[in-house]
């Protein structure tokens, strides 16, 4: 009997691996997703072996993700909160971005499904905390994918603290993350980069470090001219950075990294950090293309429509049958959203400066 095991590299997915084989008597096989983490992946492939699993699969769900779930959110103006939408034409560092770590956490279950066929699972497991968002995203996704799936929920049945876990996992000898002790929890991919605190009962700090940042640098390092950007959207796509055409995924690194560097996309999102230099440019430009083709019908209509499609995503509804009634209303609406979109990029804001619609 095997099951399939959503595996993250870190504490509770490493001490759920031998929790498993001794409780359910099965193999384990582990299912990391790379999502554009940053980090070496091969060293979590080789600590879920070294835990116990019978395999360890690594997957690159870079390109599915950035087309398939990033994308239809950024032409629906997906964000988690409320920007500019009235005709300011300047982002400073606190206004929103799209959901990076909910997102992420939808794309795991079809791969997880996928890999329970392969491998002919019974069973789907993993180690999120008991109603944590994170976890009603994952079962959320797995049940509206095929509702027939068994899941398994390790932290249901761990009547122990991080403490106590940590305890047992040292006792097994099993293999850890260097930053297993730390007080932080870090979730990456292509669209941003979450940040929180990881102690349960204590208060977060009110400054974090400049060495916990990585997408975005820190004031003394802004670069002194700004950088000058030209952003061309088809149909409320991009495709092109500076008149030159790239992929989504090689626009988004390109961004990142222009925009990162002068600090843009850093906000504090309740007891979180994000960074998203790429996701606050593209949503800056993407909303400015719009508002200069809709009339303020149109606008309040999609406004109504980005706000539903947060909530969706928020609430691990992405594949549920209203997403398909959402998706061809933006497909309808993205039509006209054809133009290129100047911008500067100075001290963590955005600014645009001009927008040229086609006709």
């Amino acid at each position: 009997m095997r099951i399939v095991l959503a595996y993250s590299g870190g504490l509770r997915s490493t001490a759920a691996i031998p929790w498993l084989r001794a409780r359910q008597r099965a193999d384990v096989v582990a299912v990391t997703l790379d999502l554009g983490y940053g980090r070496a992946l091969e060293a979590v492939r080789d600590r879920a072996l070294a835990a116990g699993a019978v395999r360890a699969h690594v997957v690159d769900g870079r390109d599915g993700f950035a087309r398939e779930l990033v994308l239809p959110a950024l032409r629906a103006d997906v964000r988690t909160a409320s920007a500019s939408r009235d005709g300011d034409t300047s982002a400073a560092v606190s206004d929103g971005a799209l959901q990076p770590r909910a997102l992420g956490q939808t794309a795991l279950g079809p791969t997880l499904l996928d890999i329970a066929r392969i491998e002919r699972a019974v069973a789907v497991a993993h180690a999120c905390e008991a109603n944590s968002p994170d976890r009603i995203r994952l079962e959320s996704a797995l049940h509206a994918l095929h509702p027939a799936t068994t899941t398994i929920a390790v932290g249901d049945e761990w009547p122990a603290s991080r403490a106590d876990i940590l305890a047992r996992a040292r006792d097994q000898r099993l293999p850890l993350p260097g930053d297993v002790s730390d007080s932080t929890v870090v979730d990456a991919n292509i669209w941003g980069r979450t940040m929180w605190w990881r102690q349960q009962g204590e208060a977060a700090p009110l400054g974090w470090p400049e060495s916990a940042f990585a997408m975005t640098r820190p004031p003394t390092a802004w670069p002194a001219e700004p950088a000058e950007l030209q952003v061309r959207f088809d149909r409320g796509t991009p495709t092109a950075l500076n008149g030159v055409p790239m992929s989504f995924v090689d626009l988004l690194q390109s961004l990142e990294t222009i925009a990162g560097a002068h600090g843009v996309g850093r906000s504090r999102q309740g007891s979180a950090w994000v960074e998203a230099p790429a996701a606050t440019v593209l949503l800056m430009a993407h909303s400015a293309l719009q508002a200069a083709i809709w009339d303020e019908e149109v606008r309040q209509f999609a406004e109504s429509l980005s706000r539903r499609y947060a909530e969706l995503i928020d609430r691990g509804g992405w594949f549920r049958p209203v997403r398909e009634v959402l998706d061809a209303s933006v497909e309808s609406s993205q039509r006209q959203v054809t133009g290129v979109v100047a911008l500067r990029v100075c001290r963590a804001e955005v600014t645009v400066d001009s927008v040229n619609s086609d006709p």
